[in-house]
């Protein structure tokens, strides 16, 4: 990873406008670092020293005595009241949080994709994307879509077959 080339996480941050701040080195992270050496110290001690010898009770100790009082005793209080989280008021999200992959339209109108062809039906503003850089979209819930910019061109299954436009407005 670097600051260039982007994994999909970083891809997708950046088309929500979100600034993700990496940090590439052990010091750089140095508050997780000792956040998890915390843990690390603390963990094995504190279920030992209540006598928790079982895999149940552990659990109902982390959630019940350790978490609570690890976050009283290092979590900040907010600076102000309220919310510092605004409603995503863009595109679907499902077309953002997703993996994207960057392919070239062959001459048969169809953009490969993991052993399919794709194919990009005709619409009224453009009859075919021969040669046209599109990006194939895989969702979260494993369907398919091309984008050219930011249209949608074409929706499909999992398994490659093109969805109708009324399989798309139900979903």
């Amino acid at each position: 990873m670097n600051k260039k080339n982007l994994a999909q996480f970083g891809q997708a941050l950046q088309r929500l406008g979100v600034e993700m701040i990496p940090a590439y080195s052990p010091e750089a992270r140095g508050r997780s670092e000792r956040m998890l050496r915390t843990h690390q110290d603390r963990l094995p001690r504190e279920p030992a020293l209540a006598g928790i010898t079982d895999m149940k009770a552990a659990n109902r100790y982390l959630a019940e005595t350790y978490q609570p009082a690890f976050n009283g005793e290092f979590m900040p209080p907010a600076m102000e009241e309220g919310r510092a989280f605004v409603a995503w008021v863009g595109s679907t999200l499902d077309d953002i949080l997703c993996e994207r992959f960057e392919r070239q339209v062959g001459s048969d109108n169809c953009a490969s994709f993991e052993g399919m062809k794709l194919r990009i039906p005709a619409a009224r503003h453009r009859c075919h994307y021969v040669k046209v850089k599109v990006a194939v979209l895989r969702r979260t819930d494993r369907t398919l879509a091309i984008f050219h910019g930011l249209r949608n061109l074409a929706d499909y299954e999992a398994d490659g077959q093109l969805r109708s436009p009324e399989m798309k407005a139900v979903a």
